[in-house]
């Protein structure tokens, strides 16, 4: 297995002088910020490192890492990238939305890439997506574009009508836009919605007892990087509490969740580390088009399936890319 940490060693190929020229001696430096923690992180940080390496990029060998996780607490993120930018780094990867707009409020001159669930062009990271024309490009997963469908399928798997619950993240930035498509969808099938919050563990725990209370039939997590720091926590709830529950990624079921629906983060953050590959070697974020995601997956637990009393339909499990057993 190679080894992922910061690493010291020779100096870097000729191929690298675009970002030697801006790093300390030795090994360029890439910033990594993550508002998430370190375990959380490891899918996304793998695949980041393995499209790196695609580009002829090895940690250790002619590059170097330095993280900084925020352990989903979002208010840390712009003092991490003040840290990072003054190692030096020459490049920051921004592997999520509100990890991005920090970024991108610290440096309008230090490379960027990024990854967001919201329009980047609405968000200001890009002028376009064919021609981003400033220091940062990356990829956009559609992630409130997606909400209905996920909503969908939940209604799909669940046994018999009734109340939805919908639990948010409100220090996400994509949160409004999450639950105006999420009710707007609700609303065109006359599904009745509960929304609740929890921005802590104190404030998920009332959540749920507050849906055993109402009697939630199914729960469908909004974009939170909070909940995915605890992820086993959630998962751990929803099994106490037998409640069916869609997620927002793949991670959540892998730990026991029952379903998710989301585009790819592996195959994303492998075109993220392609594209932190590609600037060392003279490539400017201002000509790199921003990636759009074109695969989307549908990941089903059936052993969580099967503790909650469910029969997935056979209709679903077709469409699935994933089950697990």
């Amino acid at each position: 297995m190679k080894r992922r940490d910061l690493l010291s060693g020779a100096v870097a190929a000729a191929a690298l002088a675009p970002l030697r020229a801006t790093a300390q001696p030795g090994l360029p430096v890439i910033g990594y910020l993550s508002s998430r923690s370190a375990g959380a992180e490891t899918p996304l940080r793998t695949a980041f490192l393995d499209g790196l390496e695609q580009q002829g990029f090895v940690v250790g060998r002619n590059v170097a890492i330095e993280y900084r996780y925020a352990e989903g607490r979002l208010d840390r993120l712009p003092s991490l990238a003040a840290e990072l930018l003054g190692l030096p780094v020459a490049l920051l990867v921004a592997p999520g939305v509100t990890e991005a707009g920090a970024a991108k409020k610290a440096t309008d001159t230090i490379p960027i890439v990024f990854g967001a669930g919201l329009d980047p062009v609405q968000m200001g990271l890009v002028a376009s997506f064919s021609r981003p024309g400033s220091n940062a490009t990356g990829w956009y997963g559609f992630g409130t574009e997606i909400n209905p469908k996920r909503l969908e399928l939940l209604r799909e798997v669940l046994p018999q009508p009734g109340l939805i619950a919908f639990l948010v993240g409100p220090e996400n930035q994509a949160t409004p836009e999450h639950l105006r498509q999420v009710e707007a969808a609700a609303q065109a099938v006359g599904q009745l919605i509960l929304v609740l919050h929890g921005r802590d563990e104190d404030e998920i725990e009332k959540a749920f007892a507050t849906m055993a209370e109402r009697e939630v039939r199914g729960l469908l997590f909004g974009a939170s990087q909070y909940f995915q720091v605890i992820a086993d926590k959630l998962v751990a709830l929803a099994a106490r509490y037998h409640i069916p529950a869609s997620y927002e990624w793949r991670e959540f079921v892998a730990a026991g969740g029952l379903m998710s629906y989301s585009a790819s983060r592996r195959e994303a953050m492998r075109l993220a580390g392609d594209y932190a590959g590609r600037i060392p070697k003279g490539a400017a974020p201002a000509d790199l088009p921003v990636m759009q995601s074109t695969r989307f997956e549908l990941v089903m637990n059936l052993k969580t399936a099967k503790a909650l009393g469910l029969t997935i339909p056979h209709t679903v499990l077709l469409r699935a890319d994933e089950v697990i057993e």
